[in-house]
């Protein structure tokens, strides 16, 4: 299994959409193998893309990451842990023990669910405004539908 981590400083890179290097760490029978870092030249989704797959990558742990990005990747066949921050080191501790979802390593402004599955920034408001937006869309939804039953 190779996992990889954007890198930027000494913390896990704010975007990997820019992300100029990835700590890859490879592990055979529960030990690490091999570490390197490699450094992303490819300003081009679709090719930085075709660079990570060709590096072997199976996982990859990363800050944010924009919706089409994300679908090259995962299309591609990466697993794709976003909106993670903190030190490199740490983050891939937690992650192989099983407790990179705790909140100290979410980036401001993700909310996450047990599953670890959503991926939805919080809006200003907070999440509950969230809710509220979205219930509000659908009984407009449900307005427009019974009104168009009216006539």
């Amino acid at each position: 299994m190779k996992i990889a981590i954007p890198v930027w400083e000494d913390k896990v890179s704010p975007v990997l959409d820019t992300a100029s290097r990835l700590l890859i760490v490879e592990f055979e029978d529960q030990q690490e193998a091999t570490r390197f870092e490699t450094y992303l030249d490819e300003q081009d989704l679709s090719r930085r893309c075709v660079r990570i797959r060709r590096l072997g990558v199976d996982t990859l742990i990363c800050g944010a990451i924009s919706r089409g990005f994300s679908k090259i990747l995962e299309g591609s066949g990466i697993h794709i842990v976003p909106g993670i921050s903190g030190h490199p080191e740490d983050v891939l501790n937690a992650y192989l023990r099983g407790d990179l979802f705790s909140s100290k390593f979410f980036m401001p402004g993700y909310q996450r669910d047990e599953s670890m599955k959503s991926k939805e920034p919080l809006t200003s408001k907070g999440p509950s405004a969230n809710k509220r937006v979205k219930q509000k869309m659908g009984d407009e939804k449900n307005g427009s539908a019974k009104q168009e039953d009216k006539e």
